[in-house]
């Protein structure tokens, strides 16, 4: 009878049993592919919104101080819920955890997508009126303007729709956060326990990559997005007026979040049929591997602070997580405005600007990451020389970074607005221009204007396809009289290439010091306290970096505004900046940052030579110089444990 099994399995002609234990499922390699995939879209979402955050302030009149509240909140969600995230660990099922977490992403994504489906076309300035208002935007007299039906039209503008926009956005960025909640955290631990100990590292470092990539991604395909006009689905191409260049113009920021929606909806899919419990890579490690000891959730709670304050107490691991969490909060803002600034400073369109932050700064970021890495394993450097070499590089930070400073021009001359002028223009008194008109025009002797009104232009001359080339007539404008619609611009583009150098030059030397910094936290703190520190090292990270230093940027960038957008009586975004205070103040916050983290990393150096000092080595065995080196090295390798007091 058993010869008889032994043949039936082995019978060519019933391979099904064979074919039914083989599923790519159970596999760890396709489990990492999956987990890459996943990764991607949603990091892409988070770069994504970061990169569109200034084209929605302008759509929908938000203040830079919103817009960071906006871009941040997605912490919110996430910083709740991260520590009982380390407690459940392998308690539960966690690639079903993972795949719940992205599609409630997904939902999230096309929850902030709603607001453009749910109102009309965008409306900026010079189509806020009717055509019984000046809708021409030229100079007309007050008597030839019939009344406003401003209050109607604002009505109309203004209704529940437009006004429920800013809520929406900000449940859609919570859920975001809530859903990505168990996807880093879930699938590294899922993957270091049934992963060989060899390939391990391969798959942690290819996340890694992964991670830092996704948000590049972001920025790039928002660039793509913005380059299309928003209503381009509402609106025929004879309707669309604006240009790229124009200062009014909103790019299509909606359409990437349905992408990155429909990447995350495809990620998620094969999370639902891994196994909770897969078969190790090899038995040798199963066999050895002993399951954690079972807590409870209150129990975890309780001592979830003792441990907390234990590590805490390590004044290096204190001093190295409050360095980072400076360069953090400079990352948070920077990369959450830093395309706005360059699109005002140097006058670029915003696809261009956010090209520059996900072609340039990013891949260079991630290349000192990695070298940074690189020049750790190969010297095997202490944690010593970590904290020195971390030092060494916010201090050329530092220097590379100052020069940004003075890097750009004041803003150009527009009358009655900057060199800031408290009369009205009398050239266009009569002209019965709208205070909320904003759609500038640069005047034949290179002064700009708010609008054509207000330049006191009579006329305008269109081309074949009815798009205006220039006006003329214009009263205020001295010699020709004639003026081009767009902005005169800063006149600083010929900075651009000098100064998107020093900054990627700058990104590059930064985070040439996160993987030392990372390592230092590892050795720090005591082997059973490992999991925790690093939890309670990015829950400090959230707390006080990413979810107020876009706030505070973008706080820093309001008080720079010299002229806010009205509209139905409200103000909106704003339309001109003091260039100067907003180049001194956006970049001079990021060199406090800068020194803030070289202060930490300087004590941390302190610390650790003291702590060397007073240390004293055990007597080696009588004649064995062998020993006393052995009893150095390990010194050296024991320094920076934590101190518990």
């Amino acid at each position: 009878m058993g010869a008889n099994d032994l043949n039936m399995t082995s019978d060519p002609a019933r391979p099904r049993p064979p074919a039914r234990r083989w599923s790519p499922f159970n596999s760890i390699k396709f489990f990492v592919f999956c987990h890459s995939l996943l990764q991607l879209a949603q990091l892409l979402v988070s770069g994504y919104m970061k990169s569109s955050i200034s084209t929605i302030e302008r759509r929908y009149g938000l203040s830079s101080q919103k817009s960071g509240l906006l871009a941040s909140f997605n912490e919110v969600g996430n910083t709740v819920l991260i520590v009982f995230v380390s407690f459940l660990g392998s308690r539960v099922h966690r690639p079903r955890f993972i795949g719940g977490g992205a599609l409630l992403a997904c939902l999230a994504s096309l929850l902030i997508a709603l607001p453009h489906f749910l109102g009309g076309p965008y409306d900026y300035t010079d189509r806020i009126r009717s055509s019984r208002d000046n809708s021409s935007g030229l100079c007309q007299s007050e008597s030839s303007l019939g009344a406003s039906p401003s209050n109607q039209t604002c009505s109309q503008q203004e209704g529940g729709t437009h006004r429920g926009v800013y809520p929406v956005l900000l449940l859609g960025q919570l859920l975001l956060g809530i859903g990505a909640v168990p996807i880093q955290p879930f699938g590294i631990s899922y993957i270091d326990d049934y992963a060989s100990k060899k390939n391990s590292p391969l798959y942690l470092g290819i996340l890694l990559a992964v991670t830092t990539i996704g948000p590049a991604f972001g920025f790039i395909s928002g660039s793509l997005m913005l380059r299309i006009y928003v209503d381009f689905d509402k609106l025929s191409k004879e309707q669309m007026e604006l240009e790229h260049s124009d200062l009014r113009w909103v790019g299509a920021w909606w359409l990437g979040f349905l992408l990155a929606a429909g990447l995350l909806f495809l990620a998620a899919l094969p999370y639902l049929f891994f196994p909770r419990n897969m078969p190790k890579e090899t038995r040798q490690q199963a066999a050895a591997d002993q399951p954690a000891p079972e807590t409870s959730l209150l129990h975890f709670l309780k001592s979830f602070p003792h441990i907390a304050l234990r590590t805490l107490r390590s004044p290096v691991y204190l001093l190295v997580v409050l360095a980072q969490v400076n360069l953090a909060a400079l990352l948070a803002g920077l990369a959450t405005f830093m395309a706005k600034f360059i699109e005002r400073q140097f006058s670029q369109t915003v696809s261009f600007s956010t090209m520059m932050i996900g072609g340039v700064c990013i891949p260079l970021a991630v290349l000192g990451t990695v070298l940074g890495g690189v020049l750790m394993r190969r010297l095997n450097i202490s944690v010593s020389g970590a904290s020195k070499l971390c030092t060494g590089a916010i201090l050329l930070c530092l220097f590379s970074s100052t020069p940004l400073l003075f890097m750009g021009c004041s803003t150009q001359k527009v009358a009655g607005v900057f060199p800031h002028s408290s009369s009205a223009l009398s050239c266009s008194a009569a002209c019965g221009c709208p205070q909320e008109a904003f759609n500038p025009v640069c005047g034949s002797d290179g002064v700009e204007f708010r609008s054509p009104c207000h330049a006191g232009c009579i006329a305008m001359e269109t081309d074949t396809n009815n798009k205006t080339t220039s006006y003329t007539g214009c009263a205020c404008v001295s010699g020709l009289g004639s003026a081009s619609p767009g902005t005169c611009g800063s006149g600083c583009s010929n900075l651009l290439v000098p100064f998107v150098t020093l900054l990627g030059v700058t990104s590059f030397i930064a985070s040439f010091s996160q993987t030392p910094s990372y390592i230092m936290i590892l050795r720090t703190v005591s082997a059973e306290d490992k999991s925790l520190a690093v939890g309670v090292q990015y829950m400090l990270f959230r707390v006080l970096a990413f979810m107020p230093g876009p706030v505070l940027y973008g706080t820093i960038i309001d008080t720079t505004c010299i002229v806010w957008g009205r509209k139905c009586g409200k103000n909106t975004s704003c339309n001109y900046y003091n260039l100067d205070h907003f180049r001194q103040r956006f970049l001079g916050l990021q060199v406090v940052f800068v020194c803030g983290g070289l202060l930490c990393f300087l004590l941390t150096v302190v610390v650790l030579r003291r702590r060397a000092g007073h240390q004293e080595l055990p007597p080696p065995p009588v004649g064995s110089k062998v020993g006393y080196e052995l009893v150095r090295a390990s010194s050296e390798e024991t320094e920076p444990h934590a101190i518990k007091s």
